[in-house]
């Protein structure tokens, strides 16, 4: 006799109901309302069970052999097979090597994770437990930001005081809808990124809302290697600098809003410290290189007369400038967002 049931849970994809049959998943359905879910959580019964899955402990044969500090201890890293044991054999494994490494070392000498996106939800977060785990055991060494966007947290709270350029609150989309003439997305808006959120969400609304801006006469202008960084549905103007010249392009915009008296002088006394000396960078007058539309169209490929009539029409309307989290995901990562 067959025994069906459905249970309603949650993902790093979106919500859903599961249709669980005899204790196996079989099936999996977006949440009613969510009107664009994304078509990750069907591979959600497929990777379950599937073959590559690790679904019991397993230890490198070297150190599961001669221990730590054993002869092969270490050489094997990277070539040697990993072996399955019992879950029993697992535990005392595990405890057995946090308390020799608490005794010998301290507790600073057990990093507790860098991050973690292996379930969903907070509660069920792999770091946030094996933390509040160690925790119990008087402590850990952890890590600062991820990667993620670490440059970006960084810099941020040197610039701006706080890190809510990237952690939000942030702009709304309703008043993105309602009041945006322009949205500059340097790295674009991907809808396949939109489709995963750290704690899981209800609703995917991105391209609802994206979709009501373009309909209310908003333009797109998508700076990005990648064409489809941004939906085919914007019809947004397409500029692909080379890669890792987004702040020159950055640079070569400023300037044109600067020699063309398209800046707002008294808004920046009044609210801003630094412009004087950024500005004598960016004309040249440290340097003796102004950062103009010719320069940066030489380091990005983009043609001095695009940069300039891009920084005009960022001047002419109300404009929102967004920059993905890949930007500073390289050297000299905060520039970007520095520049942004």
């Amino acid at each position: 006799m067959s025994d069906t049931k459905t249970i309603t849970h949650g993902s790093h994809w979106g919500a859903f109901t599961a249709e669980v049959e005899n204790g196996r998943l079989v099936s999996v359905e977006p949440f009613a309302k969510d009107a664009d879910p994304s078509p990750i959580l069907a591979s959600m019964p497929e990777a379950l069970y599937a073959d590559c899955r690790v679904d019991r402990p397993m230890v490198r044969k070297g150190w599961l052999d001669d221990g730590p500090g054993g002869p092969s201890n270490g050489d094997g890293r990277g070539a040697e097979p990993f072996v399955a044991v019992p879950w029993d054999e697992a535990l005392d494994l595990v405890a057995n090597e946090l308390a020799r490494v608490r005794q010998s070392h301290g507790n600073g000498a057990i990093f507790a994770g860098s991050y973690g996106w292996s379930s969903a939800g907070r509660f069920h977060h792999a770091k946030t437990q094996l933390q509040r785990f160690l925790n119990c055991g008087g402590g850990y060494t952890g890590s600062v930001h991820s990667y993620s966007i670490a440059a970006g947290l960084a810099i941020l709270p040197h610039v701006i005081g706080g890190a809510e350029m990237a952690r939000g609150p942030f702009t709304s989309w309703d008043s993105i809808a309602a009041d945006t003439g322009l949205m500059v997305m340097f790295g674009g808006i991907g809808l396949k990124n939109v489709q995963v959120e750290p704690g899981g969400m209800g609703e995917h609304t991105a391209a609802t809302w994206l979709e009501r801006a373009k309909a209310n006469g908003c333009e797109f202008v998508s700076i990005t290697p990648l064409r489809d960084d941004s939906a085919d549905f914007l019809e947004a103007e397409w500029l692909a600098p080379r890669p890792n010249t987004d702040v020159a392009l950055m640079l070569g915009l400023a300037h044109t809003l600067v020699a063309e008296d398209l800046h707002d002088p008294d808004f920046l006394a009044r609210y801003c410290v630094g412009f004087d000396e950024f500005r004598a960078y960016l004309v040249g007058e440290s340097d003796s290189e102004p950062k103009d539309a010719d320069w940066a169209a030489a380091i990005t490929e983009i043609e001095a007369a695009t940069i300039r009539d891009l920084a005009r029409r960022l001047a002419a309307t109300r404009t929102i400038i967004t920059t993905a989290y890949a930007l500073q995901r390289g050297d000299h990562g905060e520039q970007p967002y520095w520049m942004t």
